[in-house]
């Protein structure tokens, strides 16, 4: 099931539709969707390296772009949509910590949880909701993002075809790896 998941991703990576797709996953996961934009731009890159600094930037606009929407679903909806997105993920008391967070530590936790597999959304709802200055959010965000997306993108630029021949081999391995940095991630935030 993981190798047919991987070979549809890939597939979708390769196709003409892509970068449409990339910018679509990429504004979704930093406002409500759950699956982050590197499982498209990992294989894109890899296997496009020539394009590596134009998915970067289609990445980086669109995630910054969706993080307005979660900023916005925050600052008006927290209650009637941001909770029950929230209790749907199970990351209501992350959610809480995150804003706590946001109200001490302002920018500074948006450049270090962007960069990290901690999923975006709950960031930008919580930056929404505690009021945070929209033109230092919008700055961060395009700072954390860009910068993630530009290293991931550099790296493979660099090393596209071995890593991609490394993931195919260690399909579980990697699968496990991702899966224990998004719960490290998690228990980060509850920890924090």
């Amino acid at each position: 099931m993981l190798r047919t998941l991987y070979h549809r991703i890939v597939a979708l990576s390769a196709s003409r539709h892509a970068p449409w797709w990339l910018a679509a996953v990429s504004f979704a996961e930093s406002s409500f969707f759950p699956i982050p934009p590197d499982a498209l731009l990992i294989p894109m890159v890899a296997t496009r390296p020539h394009r590596a600094w134009i998915l970067a930037a289609i990445c980086t606009a669109a995630s910054v772009a969706g993080a307005l929407l979660g900023y916005a679903i925050g600052a008006t909806l927290y209650e009637q949509v941001a909770l029950p997105i929230l209790r749907f993920y199970r990351s209501e008391a992350a959610a809480t910590a995150v804003l706590d967070n946001i109200r001490q530590y302002g920018v500074w936790l948006i450049l270090v949880k962007g960069l990290t597999p901690i999923p975006f959304k709950l960031v930008t709802i919580a930056c929404g909701a505690a009021q945070l200055s929209l033109p230092q959010f919008i700055a961060a965000c395009t700072v954390t993002r860009g910068a993630r997306f530009l290293i991931e993108a550099a790296v493979l630029r660099c090393y596209g075809a071995p890593v991609l021949a490394v993931v195919e081999r260690r399909l579980s391995l990697v699968a496990i790896g991702s899966v224990l940095a998004l719960v490290l991630g998690i228990a980060a935030i509850k920890l924090l």
